[in-house]
């Protein structure tokens, strides 16, 4: 068992934190497993630990859009805080690593005895919600390059590592942009001496620089669950 813990299980006063711990299960996220369909049950809430998760939206036969990236600061199945059985989102392991699991049921009867769990989920979906937001505003108003600065950044955070596997058609797929630009915006990045890639894998060569390279939707991500989470 890694020392690392998610975070927000880590807020919980140490009573509310030891029960519901006593409820989950360590598993291991793989690399590309889907742990949820939009409109299907939540059958389990993840805590991730060491792995991270993407968000994924779909429309019209589309290959998807990422529009949030859960990893140890949050949870998966923050829907069932609301009372809503139904997955909202196609959710796809980025990063493989541990997580905590508890089934759907078992966690909504933690919410009714855990005001503290429950106030906390109130506040990581409004950060949710506010992550929602920021992509379609990204998505809308940057450019590649600046985009892709920022989903670098997110990873690593998540990842909490300078270097993590990624290919540049996983990326394309990621940001909703065909290969060719994240080829450019990449090797743009790589002649800064940002970062380092490598037969599918990136290196954080210079965080300070990459994070000047990023769009200010990093920033505001960060400000706001600062405000609410820490």
């Amino acid at each position: 068992m890694s020392t690392a813990e998610n975070h927000l299980i880590e807020r919980l006063p140490r009573g509310d934190r030891l029960h519901l711990l006593a409820l989950c299960r360590p598993v291991q996220l793989e690399l590309a497993q889907v742990l949820g369909e939009p409109g299907a049950p939540t059958r389990y809430v993840y805590f991730p630990v060491d792995g991270f998760i993407s968000l994924l939206t779909r429309s019209g036969g589309q290959s998807g859009l990422e529009v949030g990236l859960v990893g140890r600061e949050g949870m998966l199945g923050a829907q069932l805080a609301l009372g809503v059985p139904m997955v909202p989102v196609h959710a796809l392991v980025q990063g493989a690593g541990l997580a905590w699991r508890i089934g759907s049921r078992a966690f909504r009867s933690e919410l009714e005895r855990s005001a503290a769990l429950q106030r906390d989920l109130n506040r990581y979906i409004y950060v949710l919600m506010a992550q929602l937001t920021t992509s379609a505003a990204c998505l809308r108003f940057h450019g590649i390059g600046p985009r892709l600065a920022r989903w670098l950044l997110m990873s690593q955070d998540r990842a909490h590592a300078d270097r993590f596997r990624v290919t540049h058609e996983f990326l394309a797929f990621m940001l909703g942009v065909r290969r060719v630009g994240i080829t450019q915006a990449a090797g743009l990045l790589q002649r800064r001496g940002l970062i380092s890639y490598h037969r599918g894998e990136v290196t954080v060569l210079d965080r300070t620089g990459l994070e000047a390279a990023a769009c200010s939707c990093y920033g505001a991500d960060l400000r706001i669950y600062a405000q609410l989470l820490t």
